[in-house]
């Protein structure tokens, strides 16, 4: 990202088929293994003994004065390594501390560094603050997968999915007291919107193309119903867009790599709270 936090534009590193394909292909092989280790009846099975009550994730953004919610992550595929050696514990109750709004946790492996078991040890840290499974989510175990590991809210991935999927899956998450983060990025998929949605994220920058552009995220939100909260995601590192963004009506701002670049996550995260709430008031 650059420093105007504008529009830039990367050529994916994973050929044709771009990132989000690879990532998605490369999923499904995933969820196939886990199935056959432990089956989605085994599962559900589980889930009766998961005693994590849910923290609301929609009810925290809307009561909080910045609404950062601080990711913790290692790598992307478009920067490769970014805090290869970032120990969760510390990270996320730093976060925490920090005054984040929510924590993200990712736990894909091969493209972003994440674990299931960071995400375990993040559960057991946090206590007050909401935490999303940060992943790409293609098929309904992975939503029971989720609340085992005490989730509090999952992402859906509007270009990972049909809109059939989508509905879906949000209604499953609700059934087992999740939330719902729905991330679109174009205007074609505000039709994935609907009422089991919690949430309504819009990326701004586009998986397929690598391309950022917040006056793209700015218009499509203006076109989003009233009733949904939203969040950006990806890509924003100044203040000044944070506070403009806030004015556009968003209540939520996903960071991460602004974070876990730096040798003190949290006191970043802590930096940008202040200069952010500063400029709010002035």
């Amino acid at each position: 990202m650059n420093n105007n936090d504008n529009t830039h534009s990367a050529k994916s590193p994973l050929g044709d088929l771009g990132v989000l394909g690879k990532i998605c292909a490369n999923k499904r092989l995933e969820v196939a293994r886990q199935k056959e280790a432990i089956p989605l009846s085994y599962l559900k099975n589980l889930i009766s003994s998961q005693d994590h009550r849910t923290i609301s994730f929609k009810q925290s953004l809307a009561d909080s004065d910045s609404g950062i919610i601080a990711e913790f992550k290692r790598r992307s595929p478009s920067k490769g390594w970014i805090h290869p050696h970032a120990e969760i514990e510390e990270i996320v109750s730093g976060y925490e501390k920090a005054g984040a709004s929510a924590i993200s946790v990712l736990t894909d492996d091969p493209f972003f560094g994440g674990s299931f078991s960071d995400f375990k040890k993040a559960r057991n840290i946090l206590t007050k603050v909401p935490l999303l499974r940060k992943d790409f989510i293609v098929d309904e175990y992975q939503i029971y997968q989720s609340k085992m590991m005490g989730a509090d809210v999952i992402l859906l991935i509007a270009a990972c999915l049909t809109p059939e999927e989508a509905a879906r899956f949000a209604q499953i998450a609700h059934e087992l007291e999740l939330e719902v983060l729905l991330e679109i990025h174009r205007e074609s998929e505000l039709i994935y919107i609907q009422p089991a949605v919690d949430v309504v994220g819009i990326n701004n920058r586009d998986l397929k193309t690598f391309v950022t552009d917040i006056q793209h995220t700015i218009d499509l939100a203006h076109k989003i119903p009233e009733e949904y909260l939203k969040i950006s995601e990806s890509g924003l590192s100044r203040v000044e867009t944070v506070v403009n963004l806030r004015k556009e009506g968003f209540k939520g701002f996903l960071m991460g790599e602004n974070f876990m670049k730096t040798n003190d996550p949290a006191q970043a995260l802590n930096i940008l709270i202040k200069d952010t709430l500063l400029q709010n008031t002035a």
